[in-house]
């Protein structure tokens, strides 16, 4: 590793001395500013030549040139090869989050559609995370509305099941999902398990590209069915053959066999979308669109070869046999050997491409400059807002961040205080925080309001986070004092405080604000820009809270009364079960009755009591 810093007084990188020390192997090149903050991370086959074009007398963009004025160091890594570099430079640049290079917000693992194998009668569900149930993995989905889509149409022609083991062998009686014909009752003998797997079988082929062949033997059973009087079968299978031929009729452009993953790009004002379109097995499982953030001035071709190896290294993604690109990718060599490596099998990086591949890649890119074009309209009339509320408030400059508190419970059950955070481009939901509330009296939300601020605003004046220009306070007078206090306890200044409170009415437009520092309220218009990014903001933390309690509520209703006992562990609790019967049956038992368990002690057993009867 070679490193060349500033020295003390100088006032520029010295990039002739630099050049000189380095090598001409391939690697990769980390960028500092001269406080030693992160600014670039990049990698290169040949670090000389590439480093010595940052520093050439022309030809550099306005952006590259203001990263070159802010750097003070430069440290390189020598590799044995391109490929190695690029994985490096991969994992540097997820580890340390450089300002420059091109960053995606989304990395979430993607949903899967999962059917079981080991059971009589297997189950279809939707599935994130890792691998480990014994069954097989459908997809990936870009989001789990096109799982739930999917499924959908599974459940009314194939009719599988996707109810839990757990409901499944309990059931004494057919369930809700039978009496509208999206299930057909395994659980109470409904159906034989010849009939079921053939079932399974079809969704099976269905999820697999086999729709055509899944037609031909539904028509052979049909006709089978037919001649044998079997009408109500007959007209069971004529409709899954319908369902199927309109599935394909709305779906025309898929077709084509494959693995293929489609990026179209489209760039426009200094931003850039691109657009994937998912296809497993010749279908379209959907698609997404992501806006890279990126400062350099990159070229739609750079930035597809940024950003996919942003996309698919070192995550949880599924690459596919085929990556087909709106741009040509200098790199393309470089990416396929890395992706090889993750994957264990060749991947095709492709762009001159005529087909269905060619129509493919041309909706990628129609849907990317469509996104592109309507991401910058909202953001504009989000900046618009911005501007109308610096203007409602009287303030200097327009603000730049918001943060809205909320509280939610049911009559002080599972209290749960979220925090939202909004910029000029919108939600930062990767600032975004929900608050347990513990120890306080049930439904005092003046206490849960204090508890959550404090831990937030903790962790901010610890350097956790940037603290916002203005607070917003889901609540009135009451809510907001509680928030001046306790950010006064914290010594938290210079972060404006405003209470939004439900008018007489309590409809939309007619929200009171408080503002703290002016010791005033302020009513806006209905149709105020302002007070709609108010509402806004206050209604997606309203939103998040109420999403973050009924999960915490659900989650304890689940929960057996035993698990929160100490000393009762997994064991003893199965011990109890199996010993008298059910939860009920333990409610039930006397002192004397839990002592005579095996591995209870009677002290024990007194705090098993105590526990249950809220003693």
């Amino acid at each position: 590793m070679a490193e060349i810093k500033v020295p003390e007084g100088a006032s520029s990188f010295d990039s002739k001395r630099f050049l000189q020390t380095v090598t001409r192997q391939p690697g990769v090149y980390q960028m500092f500013d001269a406080d030693g903050r992160i600014l670039y991370v990049g990698k290169a086959k040949n670090l000389r030549n590439r480093l010595s074009s940052y520093f050439r007398a022309s030809g550099l963009t306005v952006k590259t040139m203001a990263l070159v004025q802010r750097i003070a160091s430069i440290e390189v890594t020598v590799t044995r090869s391109e490929t190695e570099a690029l994985v490096l430079e991969q994992s540097l640049i997820k580890s340390q989050h450089p300002p420059y290079n091109v960053m995606l917000k989304d990395d979430k693992g993607y949903p899967y559609i999962f059917l079981s194998s080991r059971d009589t009668y297997p189950r279809i569900a939707l599935h994130r995370g890792a691998k480990r149930k014994k069954g097989q993995y459908f997809g990936p989905y870009p989001n789990a509305h096109s799982v739930r889509d999917s499924l959908n149409f599974l459940q009314k022609t194939f009719r599988i099941r996707t109810c839990e083991d757990s409901v499944f062998r309990n059931r004494s009686r057919p369930c809700l999902q039978y009496q509208i014909e999206r299930c057909t009752a395994p659980c109470v003998g409904y159906i034989s398990e010849e009939d079921y797997g053939a079932d399974v079988r079809h969704a099976e082929m269905f999820l697999g590209g086999k729709s055509d062949s899944i037609m031909r033997e539904l028509a052979d059973e049909m006709d089978k069915a037919s001649r044998a009087l079997e009408f109500e079968k007959a007209a069971r299978l004529r409709d899954q053959i319908g369902a199927l031929r309109q599935l394909q009729a709305d779906q025309v452009a898929e077709r084509g066999r494959g693995d293929v993953d489609v990026l179209g790009i489209a760039s426009q004002g200094g931003a850039s979308c691109v657009h994937i379109l998912f296809i497993r097995q010749g279908r379209i499982l959907g698609s997404r669109s992501y806006f890279p953030d990126e400062r350099l001035g990159l070229t739609p071709s750079e930035l597809l070869s940024a950003f996919i190896p942003q996309f698919y290294i070192g995550s949880q993604r599924e690459v596919p046999r085929e990556i087909l690109t709106s741009e040509s990718i200098e790199d393309a060599d470089t990416l396929q050997d890395a992706l090889k490596q993750q994957s264990g099998r060749d991947v095709s990086i492709l762009h001159k491409l005529r087909g269905n591949r060619a129509t493919w890649v041309t909706m990628a890119q129609e849907a990317a400059s469509q996104n592109l074009t309507s991401r910058t309209a909202a953001q504009q009339k989000l900046q618009g807002r911005f501007e109308s509320l610096q203007d409602a408030l009287n303030l200097e400059q327009v603000p730049e961040r918001l943060e809205c508190f909320d509280i939610s419970h049911s009559a002080g059950e599972a209290t749960v205080a979220s925090c939202v955070v909004f910029d000029t481009g919108g939600p930062v939901k990767s600032d975004y925080r929900r608050f347990n509330i513990e120890n306080i009296t049930p439904g005092d939300d003046y206490a849960a309001m204090a508890q959550a601020l404090k831990r937030r605003y903790t962790r901010l004046a610890s350097g956790e986070g940037k603290f916002p220009n203005i607070l917003l306070i889901d609540g009135g007078k009451g809510q907001v004092r509680q928030a001046v206090e306790t950010l006064d306890e914290l010594g938290v200044v210079g972060v404006q405080i405003i209470g939004v409170a439900k008018g007489t009415t309590r409809k939309a437009g007619f929200e009171t604000l408080h503002i703290v520092s002016e010791q005033r309220e302020l009513v806006l218009s209905a149709d105020s820009p302002a007070l709609h990014l108010i509402q806004q903001v206050r209604d997606e933390a309203h939103r998040f809270a109420i999403t973050g309690h009924r999960q915490r509520r659900d989650k304890k209703r689940r929960e057996s009364p035993l698990e929160g006992i100490p000393g009762v562990g997994p064991a003893r609790r199965r011990a109890l079960l199996r010993h008298f019967g059910g939860l009920q049956e333990i409610k039930r038992a006397s002192v004397e009755d839990l002592a005579s368990v095996d591995g209870v002690s009677r002290k024990l057993a007194q705090d098993i009591y105590s526990a249950l009867h809220n003693h």
